[in-house]
């Protein structure tokens, strides 16, 4: 079965996700298109820089702008494994990018259509297009196995943390 082209963008963003799996980060992916290329990519690594500002969108969008020449990103394709935030949707928004295409929605966090949608707030001078759903089950399960994992490793240092503290060692 030959990928639709939001299906094959989604799944570079996925790639950038497992880039931040793997330093132990959300996994969470995004690619910037223009012109049928990719222009931007960035995954998360608020924990690796230190900074609440290291999300997957903000590095993608620093980096599209930069091959562009100008924060006008008015013609490029956002795609991203899970629904932007607060900061994320409103530089996207800043960025004038044409759409947006989102793996999964944050029931939690997302302003894109889940808590807020900042994206297509009509008092906004500019509006984004939204595709929502594109990949959901491969972009779902890469966050869950990530937190399932996490519970058990945060458990377990738990474990022997109380375990060292019964012991003295």
């Amino acid at each position: 079965m030959e990928l639709t082209q939001d299906e094959k963008y989604m799944k570079e963003a996925l790639k950038q996700a497992a880039k931040a799996r793997k330093i132990g980060e959300v996994p969470i992916g995004c690619v910037i298109v223009y012109e049928d290329r990719i222009i931007g990519r960035g995954y998360n690594r608020r924990n690796t820089d230190k900074s609440t500002l290291a999300h997957a969108e903000i590095s993608a969008i620093k980096k599209a702008a930069k091959v562009i020449g100008d924060w006008r990103l008015e013609e490029c394709t956002l795609y991203v494994t899970l629904e932007p935030c607060p900061m994320c949707g409103g530089a996207i928004v800043q960025s004038r990018m044409k759409r947006c295409v989102i793996g999964t929605m944050s029931p939690k966090s997302g302003c894109a259509g889940s808590i807020l949608n900042l994206l297509q707030e009509p008092r906004f001078n500019h509006q984004v297009e939204i595709t929502e759903g594109v990949l959901r089950d491969e972009c779902q399960e890469m966050l869950q196995e990530f937190f399932k994992e996490l519970r058990i490793r945060l458990k377990e240092e738990k474990r022997l943390a109380e375990n060292a503290s019964t012991t003295g060692f």
